[in-house]
């Protein structure tokens, strides 16, 4: 079975760690500064402020922004659970707005559809490795007095027009779990523009202070330690390289699967396919998945329920694109390590599926 995705840890991230084990230093120190110092190069020079989770970068950034109870984030809903969580943990309110069926990520319109006095901010989600219309809703934040972020938990190294993810809006959330493009085991990074935005997560992290003891403000305690970020450096290494190859097999499937809707680009996007995901128009999609595991390939439903309709928001919405998509999307093999053969056999697969009408 080829699997739907392959985290790699190799001898040089057991090697990191080790040197971290043998120095004694475990929690936030040398190691965590100088990922959050190399990450920087990703996001354009901006600030980097590393934590223990992407959620973690996601709750940390809106709490730093002053961001709660009475206020209002409008976000997609077809997303991960973090992206809502993340707001809900503030006391603020999660607005769900709808996506466009293209790139699986926030529409500009219904986001401003959904702008009421109480909306403070708005965070697109670079769903898949896609950027979002970040020029869009850029000019759109501005024209509202908004808040912008950026949920790039998917997204590392993606960008449009020139501008990396995480280097828009006020801050950019990363993820480095253990099947993001890159990990740190576990971990996040929290992207900035501003020094003093910078310095205010750096409190929020350590119990609220920089100086041991003296503690500012009311903290948390999200640290990233020097284990996860010693793996971390070493991974970040190898994301061009990474990225390229799952681009080079994004454009080998794109170039011969037949019988289903391969993941446009949009003009100006650089794409890093955390996710490579078709739509499954016709027929069932969960059939669609059970024949390609007959056939020994995984596959993945991100997402099957949209944030909205989770038992822990419950909502009912008018939410269309995101309700269609939901029932259509299948992720397939993607990663790096992918050989030539698997790359065939995924073809195969999908295109005898796909003709068999599964």
């Amino acid at each position: 079975m080829i699997p739907a995705a392959k985290p790699y840890i190799g001898a040089e991230e057991r090697e990191a760690v080790n040197r971290v084990l043998e120095s004694g230093m475990l929690a936030q120190g040398p190691e965590v500064a100088a990922f959050e110092q190399e990450f920087s190069e990703v996001v354009a020079g901006r600030e980097c402020v590393a934590v223990n989770s992407g959620t973690s970068a996601l709750h940390m950034a809106f709490v730093a922004a002053g961001i709660g109870p009475g206020d209002e984030v409008i976000v997609p809903s077809f997303s991960f659970a973090a992206t809502g969580n993340s707001v809900a943990l503030t006391g603020a309110t999660p607005v769900f707005a709808d996506i466009e069926g293209d790139h699986f990520n926030l529409d500009p319109a219904a986001a401003e559809a959904a702008i009421t006095e109480r909306t403070k901010a708005i965070m697109p989600v670079h769903l898949y490795g896609h950027p979002a219309a970040m020029d869009a809703f850029t000019a759109l934040a501005d024209k509202h007095g908004l808040l912008l972020f950026e949920d790039a938990a998917q997204a590392h190294a993606a960008s449009l027009n020139g501008t990396p993810v995480g280097a828009f809006g006020l801050a950019g959330s990363f993820s480095f779990y253990p099947t993001k493009n890159m990990t740190s085991g576990e971990g996040g990074m929290v992207t900035t523009g501003s020094g003093e935005f910078a310095r205010t997560i750096r409190l929020l992290r350590n119990q609220g202070m920089e100086k041991r003891y003296a503690n500012e403000v009311v903290g948390f305690n999200t640290r990233m330690t020097d284990l996860h970020a010693a793996i971390g450096r070493v991974q970040l290494r190898r994301l061009a390289e990474w990225t390229a190859a799952r681009q080079a097999n994004a454009a080998y499937f794109d170039a011969n699967l037949e019988g289903v809707v391969v993941p446009p680009v949009a003009p100006g996007a650089v794409h890093v396919y955390h996710q490579y995901t078709i739509r499954v128009e016709s027929g069932d999609r969960d059939a669609f998945a059970a024949a390609l595991a007959e056939r020994g390939v995984g596959s993945g439903v991100y997402y099957p329920t949209p944030i909205h309709r989770l038992p822990s928001f419950g909502l009912e919405l008018d939410l269309p694109v995101t309700e269609k998509v939901a029932l259509e999307v299948l992720s397939l093999p993607v990663y790096p390590g992918l050989t030539d053969a698997e790359r065939d056999q995924i073809v195969e697969a999908v295109n005898a599926v796909a003709k068999a009408g599964a």
